[in-house]
């Protein structure tokens, strides 16, 4: 399913969007929660409902009629993310910020993101907020928790998954690179776009075979494959869950390709009138303006 939180007379809501028909299921009318996480929490039994209510029919409205949000608008916790994940990115960074270590790493770079950072799809991204103007795209598959747990494996990884959406981890690269560490940088408000849809764990059956792609103004600037993560999926909850205990409704950003602004010469960040894209089929294109 392709769930989504949308806004209607000013009221956030949950449902399942029907890409065919242009309409959305409204899940909230028909007796389930009123927001992704709470359905997160329902499990199985939340997800049953709502493939109820698409068969049924019942409380569809136009897709023109509503405003889609962030799937998960103000997360509990922190983004967590996942630092030099694709070698080709390693390279570029490598240039850019020479103090971020050397080559590929031997185990997962984490970091995260404030909730503070999440907006929606066709919210402005608010570059000129960033005081070096240095903010950077980069765009990500994002895997949402639905079993918690702690002590995960990377054999049973994949069952703690609800789904997948799209973040864009817009970065100032300077406050990066000025404090040598990533959480300032990539903590501004606003500096997370996400969505357009969270895409349940059936639909993508293996999702080493994603291509996520970015664009800016028409432009392509990053086209990798999933596959080619150095960490995949399963390590990386493997590698979060001895630490920590993942909970329903956990983002785990799992890196972005090559292609960034700061890997040009001379850098091409993002400036007010920009169009950011990115794409990850079959979840769908998040499109924000930069102002």
């Amino acid at each position: 399913m392709h769930l989504i939180t949308f806004k209607q007379n000013n009221h956030s809501r949950i449902g399942v969007l029907d890409t065919v028909r242009n309409e959305v299921v409204d899940l909230t009318a028909i007796g389930l929660p009123g927001d992704m996480l709470a359905l997160i929490n329902a499990g199985e039994v939340g997800l049953d409902k709502a493939r109820e209510a698409i068969v049924s029919g019942e409380v569809r409205l136009a897709l023109n009629e509503v405003k889609i949000l962030a799937p998960i608008p103000r997360p509990l916790r922190n983004i967590l993310c996942v630092g030099k994940n694709y070698r080709d990115h390693v390279s570029e960074v490598q240039s850019a910020l020479p103090s971020s270590g050397d080559g590929v790493p031997e185990l997962p770079i984490i970091f995260t993101k404030a909730t503070t950072t999440v907006i929606g799809p066709g919210d402005t991204i608010p570059a000129s907020q960033d005081p070096t103007d240095s903010a950077d795209y980069e765009g990500e598959l994002a895997v949402v928790i639905g079993k918690g747990g702690r002590g995960i494996s990377r054999h049973q990884a994949m069952e703690h998954i609800f789904g997948y959406t799209i973040i864009n981890d817009v970065t100032s690269r300077r406050m990066q690179k000025g404090h040598q560490q990533w959480f300032l940088g990539k903590s501004l408000d606003g500096f997370c776009p996400m969505g357009p849809g969270l895409v349940t764990r059936d639909e993508i059956p293996d999702v080493t075979q994603l291509q996520v792609k970015t664009s800016v103004n028409g432009e392509i600037r990053q086209d990798g494959s999933v596959a080619q993560m150095i960490f995949d999926i399963p390590i990386l909850i493997e590698t979060l869950s001895q630490t920590m205990t993942l909970e329903p409704g956990d983002i785990i950003a799992t890196g972005t390709p090559a292609g960034v602004g700061m890997g040009f010469e001379p850098p091409r960040f993002l400036k007010t009138g920009d169009w950011v894209a990115v794409t990850i089929d079959p979840i769908g294109t998040l499109e924000n303006p930069v102002g």
